[in-house]
């Protein structure tokens, strides 16, 4: 009987995305030979995940666990939206988000060798592709932190379409800091504070402007006092501190958490498949393929 060795497994594992387990058991079956393992895992199902893996996961879900004075924004992709409704796809969900929680990983590669049980958790989602039958990835996570100061507010929208968790200074209001997610979920802000802005993208707004202003045939000397005023009202469109609070526009963001005395110290927003680019199937093209096999 051929010797198993660790290299021979790994390799196997590479070439099939399956756990360490059902590697060397393909490979203690067929005596060692890659080519008829990863038969024998294609004939048993366990192959799935490495057939997947090329695929584009932009769908899944955002999920947010707290535990204590730690939250963890998590988000997990698939490859269609029904996935999302899949009772066995949200329990990893909710898996992944209290491990990241409790276990405070520095980046992806750390996350993905977490303990599950005893099971490293890229192993745990390379089996749930096998299970449910689309590729599933962790795309990202961020874990944050609070002082005893401080309220977290976790929000999901769409089930977990859309995450947010902000988190207010100088007081203890969840409700409040929810409200200020919601806003977040609806409205997308990008800073805190125009504070934040870089001078490079202000630097950037400000020719795009003055380009705008020039083209419109604006006489020069006042396109500089125009600049002014739009870059103050883009300023105030991307800083959550200057938007109007979207249940109730009179006033803003600011002003609604000031009158528990508090102020917004920062969030953190998901959204399934931002920055992902997308493939469109052509549906008629996809059938008549399978009809000239």
């Amino acid at each position: 009987m051929a010797e198993i060795t660790a290299k021979l497994v790994k390799e196997l594992r590479d070439k099939t995305g399956v756990g360490m387990m059902d590697a060397k058991k393909a490979l203690v079956a067929v005596d060692g030979e890659i080519e008829k393992a990863i038969d024998y895992l294609r004939e048993n199902g366990l192959a799935k995940a490495a057939k997947k893996a090329d695929r584009i996961a932009a769908e899944g879900l955002t999920s947010i666990y707290v535990d204590g004075d730690t939250a963890a924004v998590i988000e997990v992709n698939a490859e269609t939206d029904f996935v999302a409704k899949n009772d066995k796809f949200q329990t990893l969900v909710a898996t992944v988000g209290e491990l990241i929680a409790k276990e405070k990983p520095a980046d992806l590669d750390a996350a993905l060798v977490l303990d599950v049980n005893g099971t490293p958790l890229k192993e745990v989602i390379a089996e749930a592709t096998a299970t449910i039958g689309e590729k599933i990835e962790l795309r990202r996570f961020e874990v944050v932190t609070k002082e005893d100061t401080q309220a977290f507010g976790a929000y999901l929208h769409m089930g977990g379409r859309i995450a947010a968790l902000s988190v207010l200074d100088g007081t203890d209001d969840e409700a409040m800091a929810k409200d200020v997610s919601m806003h977040i979920a609806a409205i997308n802000p990008k800073y805190v504070s125009r504070d934040q802005v870089s001078a490079d993208e202000i630097e950037h707004e400000k020719k795009v402007l003055t380009e705008q202003a020039l083209n419109e045939g604006k006489p020069a000397e006042i396109v500089e006092k125009m600049i002014v005023g739009r870059l103050n009202k883009f300023l105030a469109e991307i800083s959550l501190n200057d938007q109007p609070f979207v249940k109730n526009p009179d006033q803003t963001v600011a002003q609604y958490v000031a009158t528990k005395g508090a102020k917004v110290a920062s969030f953190v927003r998901f959204e399934v498949g931002e920055g992902i680019e997308k493939r469109v199937d052509n549906f008629v093209e996809e059938v008549m393929s399978q009809v000239k096999k």
